[in-house]
């Protein structure tokens, strides 16, 4: 089994800066791909970010540009840096891990002000 413990959400204005982190306990070492999806109010949770375990990464296109995506294998933990903020960047953003089965962390409330 694979826990997963995110951190770093809050409020923000548009423009500003966030960093998602997100520690990963328990099975680790079947983890083959760590990312982050967001949901907001009423839409369907999309992905944002992806990190494979060999460091190949994958982002939304409404993301690209402004956010990145990094693991540190030492500390277990992955982490997710969102640049240049705007209010549709608003979610919950929930930590993801595929192992044999996929794992979701609890979600973090990202809200960007205008």
């Amino acid at each position: 089994q694979v826990q997963l413990v995110e951190s770093g959400g809050g409020l923000v204005q548009a423009g500003g800066s966030m960093r998602l982190s997100c520690a990963a306990s328990g099975g680790i070492f079947s983890i083959n791909a760590m990312g982050w999806y967001r949901q907001a109010p009423g839409k369907q949770r999309e992905l944002v970010a992806t990190i494979t375990k060999g460091g190949t990464t994958n982002f939304a296109n409404s993301v690209k540009g402004r956010f990145t995506i990094s693991r540190d294998n030492a500390k277990n933990t992955v982490y997710l840096q969102m640049n240049n903020l705007k209010p549709e960047d608003t979610a919950v953003y929930y930590c993801n891990a595929e192992a044999r089965n996929s794992y979701w962390g609890q979600g973090t409330q990202v809200t960007v002000s205008s």
